[in-house]
């Protein structure tokens, strides 16, 4: 039998094996029914924690059988490996009718299982927007169609299937999936604080290397153990889940260093602003991720977060300089490295310090080349950042973009605006003599190493049962109601108004902001948060900014959510300076950027939660009733206001 016949014969097995390997993977990750089983695993080495090099699980092929399947492909083939593109509808093969027609218009093809035929793909990415993820078990039958429709292919090579599941203000899939706390909440995570309102430590249990005092202002570089741990367990309940779908590859973490609140795109994503507590959040996420047998990818190479544009609109410049690049930017990228990540993906920013081509990073070969795999040493797959980004498409074409991107270093193509386009052009540089086979096969190579070691030359399929097993599971949504519980962070209470007492069944009035869920699945948040408070013992309500000053009086407390405040005049302004004059006690609650109260009055309390969704609504309502102490610190400064590292609790 041929390899391609075996192969495919393997996965028709697998989809009706008992368990995936990745699955038992999966489950024994977190603990089983029980989260982390109690607790973090003990320190010290693990076969789950490292990228195994060259050795695969299982039966896989080895490397040497590896390179006789990529010797074995057609031209064709090793190209549509290096592609990883959207498809729309929510069913392989059976897509609603506009889905149909959208993948008729842009790929000559009705269905997802026809795109991964025609062109040969390597990964198809998930997008809440293309239709892919109306929830975990239909995510996790569309995944097992799509990796029928590969072992159908002419190699036989399985799909590795990814998303944009950063969680936070990033998240594909929503509930009934669980929703963890994002980057920057987890860079402001410490103890989990203790019940009730009087204690006197900010950080609680856990608290690693808290001095014990009420401020805990502090340098932020000390990474408190407990947060790093909780980041950890995190990414393992995250890639459990996404591996239950039949996702083996998440773009996350994301290993910028946020040192600019004027950055549009980064923000709250990033874990904070001191380059060694993002460095050890991030190998810590690379960890659970991969522990958990789904592939982790640091973001975005070589930094992005000193931007004040957008590479979805625009080409953003970093002006760090070589030293402070190092000192900044590239001490989370090493440490991914060090913790065996999977995959990097690079940034569509220019850099003059590091290529003063004037090339953004995703086609600088001597970023990708000379920084990322010779200074670096990083061995695993270079992905692009989305090829339909107007960062990577001002300065050259569509033709062009994929191409450069191989000569610069790059492994994986991804979403491509034109991928006809972009197959055809990298086959005729290929042809022309600009990109060597042996170019191509070098990338196609890693890119099949990486999908042996996450298990699906093994079995490419979710087993019956596993998706409802791990996905959404109570234990998992308790964890993230835990993890949640030391991220709030209380940055001023100066007459002591939180927490209020709900033994005396307080009014209170929530308004502001509803900014959209994530996921589409969360929120709104006002209302959430009125919801929870309610719960806790408060008589609360929520009211839209047009009706909150005429509701605010007769409460004992008014919450304002605000949303990324900018400078200068702004609504959200204005709500708060008229609910200040009411006389009522106005409690701000940033439930995004953290840099919002430096841009409003200053109020009887005010809260940074970082995120917008449930989980975070729900242990902010927590702090304000006392249930937990606050325990967050700020992961980054707010200029004029608060130090990094600056949180207070109850005393």
């Amino acid at each position: 039998m041929s390899y391609q016949a075996s192969r495919r014969s393997l996965l028709t097995a697998a989809a009706l094996a008992a368990v995936t390997a990745a699955g038992v993977a999966s489950y024994a990750a977190v603990g089983g029914p029980d989260g982390e089983g109690g607790g973090p695993r003990p320190a010290g080495p693990h076969p789950d924690d490292a990228r195994p090099g060259d050795r695969p699980p299982g039966g896989a092929p080895d490397r040497a059988g590896l390179c006789r399947l990529v010797a074995g492909m057609s031209l064709a083939e090793k190209v549509g490996q290096l592609f990883v593109s959207r498809a729309y509808g929510h069913s392989a093969t059976d897509p609603d009718p506009a889905d149909a027609e959208q993948n008729l218009k842009l790929f000559g093809v009705r269905t997802a299982a026809e795109l991964v035929s025609r062109y040969h793909l390597g990964g198809i990415i998930y997008f809440a927007w293309a239709h892919n993820t109306r929830g975990p078990q239909q995510i996790a039958e569309l995944s097992a169609a799509l990796q029928r429709a590969a072992a159908g292919t002419g190699s036989g090579v399985p799909l590795l299937l990814s998303t944009d599941q950063e969680h936070g203000a990033v998240a594909r899939i929503g509930k009934p999936a669980t929703l963890l706390p994002g980057a920057m909440a987890l860079g402001a995570r410490h103890g989990a604080g203790g019940a009730g309102g009087t204690g006197t430590a900010a950080g609680g249990a856990g608290a690693g290397s808290d001095t014990g005092s009420d401020t805990g202002s502090g340098s932020g570089s000390d990474t408190d153990p407990a947060a790093t741990a909780e980041a950890r367990r995190a990414a393992r309940i995250a890639g459990a889940e996404l591996a239950a779908m039949g996702i083996r590859q998440d773009y996350a973490p994301v290993a910028d260093v946020n040192v600019n609140p004027a950055n549009p795109v980064i923000g709250v994503r990033s874990f904070g602003s001191d380059p060694q507590a993002v460095a050890a959040l991030v190998a810590a996420q690379v960890r659970g991720y991969q522990g958990a047998g789904v592939a982790a990818t640091a973001k975005h190479f070589p930094g992005h977060g000193d931007t004040e544009t957008d590479s979805h609109v625009g080409l953003p410049v970093m002006r760090h300089s070589r030293a402070q690049w190092e000192e900044l930017d590239e001490p989370p990228f090493r440490a991914a490295v060090e913790a065996g990540v999977d995959a990097v993906m690079t940034a569509h920013i220019v850099f003059p310090a590091l290529d003063p081509s004037g090339d953004p990073a995703t086609l600088s070969r001597p970023i990708v080349t000379g920084i990322l795999r010779e200074r670096l040493g990083f061995r695993g797959v270079v992905v692009t950042d989305a090829l339909d980004m107007a960062g990577v498409r001002q300065k050259y074409g569509d033709d062009r973009v994929p191409v450069l991107a191989l000569k610069a270093g790059c492994d994986q193509l991804l979403n491509p605006p034109d991928l006809g386009l972009a197959h055809r052009s990298v086959l005729a540089a290929v042809e022309a003599g600009e990109l060597t086979q042996a170019r191509i096969e070098e990338s196609v190579l890693r890119i099949l190493e990486l999908k042996a070691r996450r298990g699906l030359f093994d079995a490419a399929h979710t087993a019956a049962g596993q998706t409802d097993a791990l996905v959404g599971i109570p234990a998992h949504l308790t964890a993230a109601d835990e993890i949640a519980a030391g991220t709030t962070t209380l940055l001023a209470n100066p007459v002591e108004l939180l927490p209020l007492d709900p033994a005396a069944a307080p009014r209170v009035l929530v308004t502001g902001t509803d900014p959209a869920s994530p996921s589409g699945t969360t929120g709104p948040p006002t209302t959430v948060l009125a919801r929870e408070l309610t719960a806790l013992g408060c008589r609360a309500t929520a009211a839209p900014p047009a009706r909150a000053v005429a509701a605010a009086p007769g409460n004992a407390a008014v919450l304002v959510c605000t949303y990324n405040v900018p400078e200068g005049d702004d609504p959200q302004r204005t709500l708060v300076t008229e609910l200040l004059a009411t006389g009522v006690p106005v409690v701000l609650v940033a439930i995004r950027n953290p840099y919002d109260c430096a841009r409003l009055p200053a109020c009887a309390a005010e809260l940074a939660t970082y995120t917008w969704t449930d989980v975070e609504m729900r242990a902010a309502a927590r702090v304000v009733t006392g249930a937990v102490r606050p325990a967050g610190r700020l992961p980054v400064p707010v200029p004029g206001r608060y130090p990094l590292g600056h949180g207070l609790s109850y005393d």
